[in-house]
């Protein structure tokens, strides 16, 4: 289960650290761009991981992985989440 955090800090998913949550809460880019992260499963309010990587970036979104360029990651705009104890 997740909360979300005390403080709402929006950040690109490539800067989201390794081994975190977040749920998308915005696609920047082009609209071919949005549309194609869509279809990949990384909508608007999608519930991603990123595994790891520096680029490309391994990451999970509806039980998929994923590995994204750095250009790709940093258009795709999440809400971390917390794990509760």
């Amino acid at each position: 289960m997740f909360a979300r955090p005390a403080i709402d800090a929006l950040l690109p998913l490539c800067q989201l650290p390794a081994g975190e949550t977040g749920q998308v809460r915005e696609l920047a880019g082009s609209a071919q761009f949005c549309q194609r992260v869509r279809e990949l499963g990384f909508g608007e309010s999608a519930v991603v991981t990123k595994i790891g990587g520096r680029g490309p970036f391994l990451c999970a979104v509806n039980g998929n992985r994923i590995a994204l360029n750095h250009d790709a990651a940093k258009n795709i705009i999440v809400e971390p989440l917390v794990r509760r104890a």
